[in-house]
Protein backbone atom coordinates (compact mmCIF):
# COMPACT_ATOMS: atom_id res chain seq x y z
CA UNK A 1 0.00 0.00 0.00
CA UNK A 2 2.89 2.21 1.01
CA UNK A 3 4.64 1.37 -2.44
CA UNK A 4 1.21 2.36 -4.45
CA UNK A 5 1.00 5.38 -2.55
CA UNK A 6 4.42 6.46 -3.30
CA UNK A 7 3.56 6.01 -7.07
CA UNK A 8 0.82 7.81 -7.13
CA UNK A 9 2.10 10.88 -5.54
CA UNK A 10 5.24 11.16 -7.88
CA UNK A 11 2.79 10.48 -10.93
CA UNK A 12 0.54 13.53 -9.02
CA UNK A 13 3.50 15.57 -9.19
CA UNK A 14 4.48 14.85 -12.40
CA UNK A 15 0.78 15.24 -13.91
CA UNK A 16 1.15 11.89 -15.30
CA UNK A 17 -2.74 10.88 -14.10
CA UNK A 18 -3.34 8.26 -16.93
CA UNK A 19 0.23 6.68 -16.06
CA UNK A 20 -0.35 6.53 -12.59
CA UNK A 21 -4.19 4.52 -13.07
CA UNK A 22 -2.59 2.13 -15.55
CA UNK A 23 0.17 1.18 -12.95
CA UNK A 24 -2.15 0.80 -10.55
CA UNK A 25 -4.55 -1.38 -12.68
CA UNK A 26 -1.66 -3.24 -13.00
CA UNK A 27 -0.62 -3.40 -9.07
CA UNK A 28 -4.07 -4.50 -8.55
CA UNK A 29 -3.89 -7.41 -11.08
CA UNK A 30 -0.66 -9.01 -9.89
CA UNK A 31 -2.55 -8.64 -6.32
CA UNK A 32 -5.34 -10.86 -7.74
CA UNK A 33 -3.02 -12.91 -9.61
CA UNK A 34 -0.77 -13.87 -6.98
CA UNK A 35 -4.13 -14.51 -4.43
CA UNK A 36 -5.22 -16.88 -6.50
CA UNK A 37 -1.99 -19.12 -7.14
CA UNK A 38 -0.91 -18.80 -3.47
CA UNK A 39 2.27 -20.99 -3.21
CA UNK A 40 1.52 -22.62 -6.68
CA UNK A 41 5.10 -21.21 -7.75
CA UNK A 42 7.06 -22.63 -5.18
CA UNK A 43 6.79 -26.19 -6.21
CA UNK A 44 8.07 -28.49 -3.02
CA UNK A 45 9.28 -25.82 -0.75
CA UNK A 46 6.04 -24.60 0.86
CA UNK A 47 5.64 -23.16 4.27
CA UNK A 48 3.01 -24.66 6.07
CA UNK A 49 1.47 -23.08 9.48
CA UNK A 50 0.26 -25.01 11.57
CA UNK A 51 -2.05 -23.98 14.89
CA UNK A 52 -3.19 -26.75 17.56
CA UNK A 53 -5.18 -25.51 20.09
CA UNK A 54 -4.05 -26.52 23.75
CA UNK A 55 -1.62 -28.98 25.45
CA UNK A 56 -3.41 -30.22 28.09
CA UNK A 57 -4.71 -33.41 25.94
CA UNK A 58 -1.52 -35.52 25.68
CA UNK A 59 -2.73 -36.25 22.20
CA UNK A 60 -1.82 -33.07 20.15
CA UNK A 61 1.91 -32.74 20.54
CA UNK A 62 2.36 -36.46 21.07
CA UNK A 63 1.02 -37.41 17.74
CA UNK A 64 -0.65 -34.67 15.85
CA UNK A 65 2.03 -32.27 15.12
CA UNK A 66 4.79 -35.29 14.62
CA UNK A 67 2.27 -37.26 11.99
CA UNK A 68 1.74 -33.85 10.04
CA UNK A 69 5.17 -32.97 9.96
CA UNK A 70 6.16 -36.15 8.78
CA UNK A 71 3.45 -36.50 6.05
CA UNK A 72 4.44 -32.72 4.89
CA UNK A 73 8.05 -34.58 4.51
CA UNK A 74 6.98 -37.30 2.80
CA UNK A 75 4.79 -35.54 0.25
CA UNK A 76 7.10 -32.46 -0.48
CA UNK A 77 10.99 -34.28 -0.99
CA UNK A 78 11.71 -32.73 2.89
CA UNK A 79 11.31 -29.40 1.17
CA UNK A 80 8.11 -28.39 3.18
CA UNK A 81 8.36 -26.54 5.80
CA UNK A 82 6.05 -27.00 9.16
CA UNK A 83 6.17 -23.76 11.39
CA UNK A 84 4.43 -24.84 14.32
CA UNK A 85 2.53 -23.22 17.58
CA UNK A 86 0.38 -23.93 20.27
CA UNK A 87 -2.42 -21.67 21.84
CA UNK A 88 -2.29 -23.46 25.04
CA UNK A 89 -6.46 -22.99 25.10
CA UNK A 90 -6.27 -19.29 24.81
CA UNK A 91 -8.40 -18.55 21.88
CA UNK A 92 -7.08 -14.79 21.97
CA UNK A 93 -3.18 -16.24 21.62
CA UNK A 94 -4.19 -18.02 18.92
CA UNK A 95 -5.68 -15.16 16.78
CA UNK A 96 -2.22 -13.15 17.35
CA UNK A 97 -0.35 -16.55 16.05
CA UNK A 98 -2.53 -16.81 12.62
CA UNK A 99 -1.35 -13.04 12.45
CA UNK A 100 2.12 -14.55 12.97
CA UNK A 101 1.60 -16.82 10.32
CA UNK A 102 0.38 -14.47 7.91
CA UNK A 103 3.44 -12.11 8.61
CA UNK A 104 5.60 -14.94 7.81
CA UNK A 105 3.72 -15.75 4.72
CA UNK A 106 3.09 -18.95 5.18
CA UNK A 107 1.65 -20.43 2.09
CA UNK A 108 -1.09 -22.50 4.40
CA UNK A 109 -2.60 -22.70 7.43
CA UNK A 110 -3.36 -25.63 9.07
CA UNK A 111 -6.35 -24.80 11.89
CA UNK A 112 -7.26 -26.49 14.64
CA UNK A 113 -9.61 -23.71 16.50
CA UNK A 114 -9.67 -23.37 20.08
CA UNK A 115 -12.82 -21.50 19.55
CA UNK A 116 -14.72 -22.03 16.45
CA UNK A 117 -16.53 -19.12 16.44
CA UNK A 118 -13.79 -16.94 18.02
CA UNK A 119 -11.05 -18.22 15.02
CA UNK A 120 -13.55 -16.43 12.06
CA UNK A 121 -12.25 -13.45 11.51
CA UNK A 122 -8.78 -14.44 11.60
CA UNK A 123 -9.54 -17.13 8.87
CA UNK A 124 -10.80 -14.24 6.86
CA UNK A 125 -7.87 -12.31 7.11
CA UNK A 126 -5.16 -15.35 6.04
CA UNK A 127 -7.82 -15.78 3.13
CA UNK A 128 -7.27 -12.18 2.05
CA UNK A 129 -3.62 -12.60 2.30
CA UNK A 130 -4.21 -15.44 -0.51
CA UNK A 131 -3.07 -17.78 2.36
CA UNK A 132 -5.36 -20.72 2.17
CA UNK A 133 -7.48 -22.77 5.60
CA UNK A 134 -7.51 -26.45 6.81
CA UNK A 135 -9.85 -26.83 9.78
CA UNK A 136 -8.62 -29.76 11.49
CA UNK A 137 -10.57 -31.87 14.21
CA UNK A 138 -12.96 -29.15 14.71
CA UNK A 139 -14.79 -27.18 12.06
CA UNK A 140 -13.30 -23.70 12.35
CA UNK A 141 -15.96 -20.94 10.98
CA UNK A 142 -15.13 -18.56 8.00
CA UNK A 143 -14.13 -19.13 4.56
CA UNK A 144 -12.35 -22.33 5.17
CA UNK A 145 -11.17 -24.61 2.37
CA UNK A 146 -11.22 -28.16 3.24
CA UNK A 147 -11.95 -29.79 7.11
CA UNK A 148 -10.85 -33.47 8.48
CA UNK A 149 -11.88 -34.81 11.51
CA UNK A 150 -13.63 -37.86 12.90
CA UNK A 151 -18.13 -38.08 12.81
CA UNK A 152 -17.98 -36.52 16.06
CA UNK A 153 -21.83 -37.55 16.41
CA UNK A 154 -20.64 -41.30 15.95
CA UNK A 155 -18.20 -40.47 18.94
CA UNK A 156 -20.90 -39.38 21.07
CA UNK A 157 -22.66 -42.79 19.85
CA UNK A 158 -20.52 -44.98 20.59
CA UNK A 159 -19.93 -43.88 24.15
CA UNK A 160 -23.31 -43.55 24.59
CA UNK A 161 -23.86 -47.44 23.18
CA UNK A 162 -20.67 -48.27 25.49
CA UNK A 163 -22.13 -46.79 28.65
CA UNK A 164 -25.65 -48.58 28.27
CA UNK A 165 -23.44 -51.84 27.35
CA UNK A 166 -22.04 -51.39 30.76
CA UNK A 167 -24.90 -50.76 32.82
CA UNK A 168 -27.00 -53.34 31.35
CA UNK A 169 -30.44 -54.19 33.13
CA UNK A 170 -29.32 -51.70 36.01
CA UNK A 171 -29.37 -48.28 33.31
CA UNK A 172 -32.78 -46.63 35.32
CA UNK A 173 -31.50 -48.03 39.10
CA UNK A 174 -30.01 -44.67 39.54
CA UNK A 175 -29.04 -41.44 38.21
CA UNK A 176 -26.25 -41.05 35.23
CA UNK A 177 -23.65 -37.87 35.23
CA UNK A 178 -23.46 -36.29 31.81
CA UNK A 179 -19.53 -34.30 31.78
CA UNK A 180 -19.75 -32.76 28.18
CA UNK A 181 -16.73 -30.79 26.75
CA UNK A 182 -16.37 -27.22 26.51
CA UNK A 183 -18.96 -25.07 24.56
CA UNK A 184 -16.37 -23.28 22.68
CA UNK A 185 -15.74 -26.17 20.95
CA UNK A 186 -18.36 -27.37 17.89
CA UNK A 187 -17.26 -31.25 18.38
CA UNK A 188 -18.29 -30.99 21.80
CA UNK A 189 -21.67 -30.25 20.74
CA UNK A 190 -21.86 -33.18 18.13
CA UNK A 191 -20.51 -35.39 20.77
CA UNK A 192 -23.28 -34.62 23.28
CA UNK A 193 -25.81 -34.81 20.30
CA UNK A 194 -24.66 -38.03 19.71
CA UNK A 195 -24.50 -39.27 23.15
CA UNK A 196 -28.12 -38.48 24.11
CA UNK A 197 -29.82 -39.60 20.69
CA UNK A 198 -28.78 -43.04 22.64
CA UNK A 199 -29.50 -42.71 26.40
CA UNK A 200 -32.30 -40.74 26.13
CA UNK A 201 -35.03 -42.46 27.72
CA UNK A 202 -32.76 -45.18 28.88
CA UNK A 203 -31.13 -43.42 31.87
CA UNK A 204 -32.36 -41.46 34.27
CA UNK A 205 -29.55 -37.79 33.92
CA UNK A 206 -29.07 -36.87 37.31
CA UNK A 207 -26.44 -33.76 36.48
CA UNK A 208 -24.97 -32.67 33.26
CA UNK A 209 -22.24 -29.89 32.63
CA UNK A 210 -20.60 -28.04 29.87
CA UNK A 211 -17.14 -28.61 31.12
CA UNK A 212 -15.19 -25.30 30.73
CA UNK A 213 -11.60 -25.78 28.39
CA UNK A 214 -12.39 -29.29 29.00
CA UNK A 215 -10.31 -29.62 31.82
CA UNK A 216 -9.96 -32.07 34.22
CA UNK A 217 -9.79 -30.06 37.10
CA UNK A 218 -13.04 -28.61 36.35
CA UNK A 219 -14.39 -31.85 35.82
CA UNK A 220 -13.26 -33.12 39.54
CA UNK A 221 -15.12 -30.26 41.10
CA UNK A 222 -18.53 -30.49 38.71
CA UNK A 223 -18.61 -34.15 39.79
CA UNK A 224 -17.81 -33.78 43.58
CA UNK A 225 -20.90 -31.42 43.16
CA UNK A 226 -22.79 -34.08 41.28
CA UNK A 227 -22.10 -36.48 44.07
CA UNK A 228 -23.01 -34.31 47.07
CA UNK A 229 -26.33 -33.10 45.02
CA UNK A 230 -26.95 -36.87 44.34
CA UNK A 231 -25.71 -38.94 46.92
CA UNK A 232 -22.88 -41.12 46.36
CA UNK A 233 -24.79 -44.02 46.31
CA UNK A 234 -26.81 -42.97 43.68
CA UNK A 235 -25.01 -42.20 40.66
CA UNK A 236 -24.82 -45.84 38.49
CA UNK A 237 -22.38 -44.57 35.28
CA UNK A 238 -20.94 -41.09 33.99
CA UNK A 239 -20.91 -40.15 30.64
CA UNK A 240 -17.23 -38.28 30.09
CA UNK A 241 -16.99 -36.50 26.59
CA UNK A 242 -13.21 -37.48 27.29
CA UNK A 243 -9.91 -38.90 29.22
CA UNK A 244 -8.73 -36.26 30.28
CA UNK A 245 -11.86 -35.64 32.30
CA UNK A 246 -12.37 -38.94 33.24
CA UNK A 247 -9.14 -38.68 34.95
CA UNK A 248 -10.86 -36.21 37.27
CA UNK A 249 -14.23 -37.65 38.04
CA UNK A 250 -12.66 -41.10 38.68
CA UNK A 251 -10.44 -38.96 40.96
CA UNK A 252 -13.55 -37.49 42.72
CA UNK A 253 -15.19 -40.62 43.11
CA UNK A 254 -12.48 -42.22 44.93
CA UNK A 255 -12.08 -39.35 47.28
CA UNK A 256 -15.93 -39.70 48.09
CA UNK A 257 -14.83 -43.11 48.43
CA UNK A 258 -17.50 -44.31 45.82
CA UNK A 259 -16.56 -48.40 45.40
CA UNK A 260 -17.30 -50.05 43.19
CA UNK A 261 -16.65 -47.34 40.76
CA UNK A 262 -19.42 -47.05 38.33
CA UNK A 263 -19.03 -46.92 34.36
CA UNK A 264 -16.59 -44.27 32.94
CA UNK A 265 -16.55 -43.38 29.21
CA UNK A 266 -14.06 -41.14 27.49
CA UNK A 267 -12.39 -40.09 24.69
CA UNK A 268 -8.58 -39.97 22.52
CA UNK A 269 -7.47 -43.50 23.90
CA UNK A 270 -4.21 -41.21 26.13
CA UNK A 271 -1.72 -43.33 27.80
CA UNK A 272 -3.45 -42.98 31.39
CA UNK A 273 -6.82 -43.60 29.66
CA UNK A 274 -5.45 -46.63 28.43
CA UNK A 275 -4.18 -47.36 31.87
CA UNK A 276 -7.57 -47.06 33.89
CA UNK A 277 -8.95 -49.20 31.38
CA UNK A 278 -7.05 -51.90 31.88
CA UNK A 279 -7.14 -51.62 35.73
CA UNK A 280 -11.04 -51.73 35.68
CA UNK A 281 -11.04 -48.11 36.68
CA UNK A 282 -12.56 -46.28 33.85
CA UNK A 283 -14.76 -48.48 31.65
CA UNK A 284 -13.97 -47.13 27.56
CA UNK A 285 -12.43 -45.11 25.54
CA UNK A 286 -12.93 -43.80 22.05
CA UNK A 287 -9.99 -44.45 20.11
CA UNK A 288 -9.40 -42.36 16.76
CA UNK A 289 -6.18 -43.37 14.60
CA UNK A 290 -4.57 -40.01 14.48
CA UNK A 291 -2.70 -40.51 11.46
CA UNK A 292 -5.00 -40.86 8.63
CA UNK A 293 -6.22 -37.70 10.19
CA UNK A 294 -3.06 -36.32 10.24
CA UNK A 295 -2.68 -37.51 6.91
CA UNK A 296 -5.44 -36.36 5.30
CA UNK A 297 -5.14 -32.08 6.63
CA UNK A 298 -1.63 -32.86 5.26
CA UNK A 299 -2.55 -33.96 2.14
CA UNK A 300 -5.52 -31.04 1.51
CA UNK A 301 -2.52 -28.42 3.29
CA UNK A 302 -0.04 -29.29 0.35
CA UNK A 303 -2.03 -29.50 -2.37
CA UNK A 304 -3.55 -26.18 -1.30
CA UNK A 305 -0.32 -24.65 -0.95
CA UNK A 306 0.84 -25.66 -4.57
CA UNK A 307 -2.51 -24.42 -5.73
CA UNK A 308 -3.99 -27.74 -6.71
CA UNK A 309 -7.22 -28.94 -6.83
CA UNK A 310 -8.68 -31.10 -3.88
CA UNK A 311 -10.63 -33.97 -6.11
CA UNK A 312 -9.29 -37.46 -4.72
CA UNK A 313 -7.68 -36.16 -1.65
CA UNK A 314 -11.12 -35.43 0.10
CA UNK A 315 -14.07 -37.50 0.51
CA UNK A 316 -17.31 -35.64 1.04
CA UNK A 317 -18.63 -32.17 1.81
CA UNK A 318 -19.66 -30.54 5.41
CA UNK A 319 -21.47 -27.16 6.12
CA UNK A 320 -19.94 -24.80 8.73
CA UNK A 321 -22.32 -22.50 10.13
CA UNK A 322 -20.52 -19.49 7.61
CA UNK A 323 -19.41 -21.73 5.41
CA UNK A 324 -21.26 -24.45 3.09
CA UNK A 325 -20.23 -27.57 0.74
CA UNK A 326 -16.37 -27.56 2.79
CA UNK A 327 -14.35 -30.08 1.17
CA UNK A 328 -13.83 -32.89 3.87
CA UNK A 329 -12.25 -36.38 5.12
CA UNK A 330 -14.25 -37.71 7.82
CA UNK A 331 -12.07 -40.42 9.72
CA UNK A 332 -13.84 -43.47 11.51
CA UNK A 333 -13.49 -44.29 15.21
CA UNK A 334 -13.54 -47.40 17.59
CA UNK A 335 -15.10 -48.01 20.85
CA UNK A 336 -11.62 -49.37 23.18
CA UNK A 337 -12.58 -51.26 25.76
CA UNK A 338 -10.11 -54.19 27.88
CA UNK A 339 -10.50 -56.64 25.46
CA UNK A 340 -9.57 -54.98 22.22
CA UNK A 341 -6.45 -53.33 23.24
CA UNK A 342 -4.34 -55.14 21.77
CA UNK A 343 -5.81 -55.07 18.43
CA UNK A 344 -5.98 -51.26 18.51
CA UNK A 345 -2.95 -49.12 19.89
CA UNK A 346 -0.98 -51.69 20.22
CA UNK A 347 -1.18 -53.01 16.70
CA UNK A 348 -1.50 -49.61 15.33
CA UNK A 349 1.82 -48.33 17.08
CA UNK A 350 0.30 -45.74 19.40
CA UNK A 351 1.60 -46.87 22.50
CA UNK A 352 3.87 -50.49 23.63
CA UNK A 353 2.85 -53.09 25.71
CA UNK A 354 5.66 -51.92 27.73
CA UNK A 355 4.51 -48.51 27.78
CA UNK A 356 1.13 -49.42 29.17
CA UNK A 357 1.72 -52.00 31.51
CA UNK A 358 3.99 -50.10 33.71
CA UNK A 359 5.23 -51.60 37.19
CA UNK A 360 1.90 -50.47 38.44
CA UNK A 361 -0.19 -52.05 36.38
CA UNK A 362 1.42 -54.77 35.58
CA UNK A 363 -0.75 -57.54 37.40
CA UNK A 364 -3.96 -56.11 35.62
CA UNK A 365 -2.19 -56.37 32.32
CA UNK A 366 -1.11 -59.74 33.20
CA UNK A 367 -4.96 -60.32 34.27
CA UNK A 368 -6.17 -58.60 30.74
CA UNK A 369 -3.65 -60.99 28.55
CA UNK A 370 -1.45 -58.06 27.87
CA UNK A 371 2.17 -59.47 27.82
Amino acid sequence: MNTRMRRAAVAVAAGAMAVSLAACGSAKEAGDKTKESSGAAKGDAIKVGLLLPENQTARYEKFDKPLIEKKVAELTGGKGEVVYANAKQDATTQNSQVDTMITNKVDVLIVDAVDSKAIAGSVKKAKEAGIPVVAYDRLAEGPIDAYTSFDNEEVGKVQGKALLEALGDKAKDGQIVMMNGSVTDPNAKLFKSGAHSVLDGKVNVGKEYDTVEWKPENANTNMAAALSALGKDKVVGVYSANDGMAGGIITALKAAGVSPLPPVTGQDAELAGVQRIVAGEQFMSVYKPYAPEAEAAAKMAVALAKGEKLEGVTTSTVDSPTTKGVASVLIPVVSLTKGNIKDTVVKDGVYSIDEICSDKYAAACAAAGLK
